[in-house]
């Protein structure tokens, strides 16, 4: 009898053990899944309102656009380290959907990487608007090391021509540009420092939650968030593709640089260089733009690309992300500035934050199905809440509502009704991703922080959207 009175008051004592640990993580999960949510609500409501002033409606291109020439000399820089599957397709696409004399495609390769120097020159051909750059160490450094050293490059090609460019554009080895992308930049210029277009992610049947989940992601963001962060004057992100500078604003960053006994524009110790460029030019006093626009067929004037397909790519990825943008730029760049920018460094650096929330979050469901067999069995396991608690709780669901239906909304205008759906119950891969990149994030920039090297852990692309299109059309 006292043995099992013993083992009821070691299970009585553990089932309230559990329901304590049940009550404070709810509370945790509920307070912060609402700062959460009135940080979201002030940008829908901001893009609302846009919407209904008529200020975020894309501008319609007209058909010649595309095709105009440019109004200065247009630098366009591609890092490549082990992309012999993708760069052939990128520099060939991208010389025929910029057909301007004006663009120069510098191509940055590695000595120790023979099959991407093959493949890149290859595809250049003898269109002399192509420039291979070898990098004078072995692959890989960093991609901000193999941009500087295209800087390099383009400087000393100003200097020996004595003809400067006005404009340098960044993309990437697995990009597939749009034809008025270019001009679009060009235009912008004329008015800003820094110009972004918007970055599409090309979905992918073989990976409709993983990769799928990048579509829903970038189309928000990019649709609703960086539109409201233009309108709104704060300091705007790079993507690092489908962007362009001026040439006075990057020189301006590489004499900065200098003085900080360093080589070119780009940070070479920073895991996402061009978010900070874009955050640095505003630093400085430039101005940017974020442009969203569609050509006259209506489709969006965007970089396309296709992004991971398997959850330890997209974990890697989004872990160099987190890690850059979150940790290392709160090291970095700091929380000054204005008041808007403030709140836009929260938004960006929120990504630890939100995979602990988000990890509770999944600890409490996982907790509630052991409640749930333990009520089946006749056990007791109900617990009281407080009234604020309840009221913490009804507005976390109402918020989560409210941010599916957004979701929803978001990926259907652009991928089609579908998508749209899938774009809802894809939400718990993105959180999954989320929980498991930020925490390598953390364990990665607490290496760093003992002396650990900061190196290209870049993401592997064997497929181009360009050699898609091709397919499509051969057929």
């Amino acid at each position: 009898m006292g043995v099992s009175g013993d083992v009821y008051s070691a299970f009585a004592g553990a089932l309230h053990g559990l329901q304590l640990i049940r009550h404070e993580l709810l509370i945790f999960a509920a307070f912060w899944f609402i700062v959460g949510a009135f940080d979201e609500l002030l940008v829908d409501l901001a893009w609302l309102w846009l919407r209904l002033t008529g200020k975020a409606t894309s501008v319609r291109l007209p058909g010649e656009a595309e095709g105009l020439p440019l109004s200065g000399r247009s630098a366009v820089l591609v890092a490549a380290w082990q992309e012999a599957e993708v760069i052939g397709a990128m520099i060939a696409h991208t010389l025929k959907a910029w057909p301007q004399w004006q663009m120069c495609l510098y191509v940055g390769c590695y000595r120790n990487d023979a099959a991407t120097l093959a493949a890149a020159a290859a595809a250049a051909g003898d269109d002399p608007r192509v420039r291979i750059v070898i990098h004078d160490a072995h692959g890989p450094t960093t991609k901000a090391d193999c941009l500087n050293r295209l800087y390099a490059a383009l400087s000393a090609d100003e200097a020996r021509t004595g003809v400067p460019f006005a404009s340098v554009v960044l993309q990437d080895a697995e990009d597939m540009v749009h034809p008025a992308g270019l001009v679009a930049i060009d235009r912008g210029l004329a008015e800003a420092d820094f110009v972004q277009l918007p970055v599409r992610p090309e979905l992918q049947s073989a990976s409709r939650w993983i990769a799928g989940h990048y579509a829903d992601e970038f189309t928000e963001a990019h649709a609703k968030a960086l539109v409201v962060r233009d309108h709104i004057g704060a300091a705007l992100p790079s993507a690092g593709v489908g962007c362009g500078f001026s040439r006075a604003a990057l020189r301006l960053l590489a004499i900065q640089r200098q003085y900080a006994g360093e080589k070119g524009p780009f940070a070479a110790e920073c895991l996402t260089e061009d978010y900070e460029l874009g955050l640095l030019i505003a630093r400085n006093g430039g101005r940017s733009r974020f442009l969203r626009l569609r050509d006259s067929k209506g489709g969006l004037v965007a970089t396309r690309s296709f992004f991971p397909a398997h959850l330890e790519e997209a974990v890697r990825q989004k872990t160099r992300w987190v890690h850059g943008i979150a940790l290392q730029g709160w090291d970095r760049l700091g929380w000054g500035g204005r008041l808007v920018d403030l709140w836009m460094a929260f938004r960006d650096r929120r990504g630890p934050l939100t995979a602990l929330v988000l990890f509770v979050a999944y600890v409490l469901v996982a907790l509630e199905g052991v409640m749930a067999l333990l009520g089946l069995t006749g056990v007791n396991t109900a617990m009281a809440l407080s009234p604020q608690l309840q009221i913490m709780l009804t507005v976390s669901l109402v918020a989560f509502v409210w941010r599916v239906a957004f979701r929803f909304v978001f990926t259907w205008r652009e991928y089609g009704p579908a998508e749209g759906l899938r774009a809802v119950v894809r939400m718990p891969v993105a959180n999954v991703i989320a929980i498991m990149a930020g925490r390598r994030a953390l364990v990665a920039y607490w290496r760093t922080l003992f002396g650990g090297a900061v190196t290209w852990d870049k993401t592997t692309h064997r497929n181009h959207p360009a050699m898609r299109l091709h397919k499509a059309v051969s057929q």
